[in-house]
């Protein structure tokens, strides 16, 4: 997967076939992986209904000044390209 700013998100790697739940799930993954490698921080994947992401911020992640700007920033501004229809996306305890 091909994560980038600007352009149509390349899906590719992604689980195929409809089931946005765990195309989702994979994104998320694939996010947490980064985050882990890169800022010692951690996301974990809790829901998807089609329109609200739940997630769970771990690691470096709790407690940082930056939450909700990874969240909402970073996170939430690399879902949109891939689901467009994604109304909220949230972090939970």
């Amino acid at each position: 997967m091909t994560l980038y700013a600007g352009a149509k998100a390349d899906t590719d790697d992604l689980p195929n076939g409809d089931d946005a739940y765990q195309r989702m799930k994979g994104l998320i993954e694939t996010l947490s992986a980064y985050i882990e490698h890169y800022h010692g921080g951690a996301l974990e994947f809790i829901n998807f209904d089609g329109e609200r992401l739940t997630i769970r911020m771990s690691g470096a992640c709790r407690g940082c000044d930056l939450q909700k700007v990874t969240l909402h920033g970073w996170i939430e501004g690399t879902v949109r390209p891939f689901f467009p229809d994604v109304k909220e996306v949230i972090a939970v305890e």
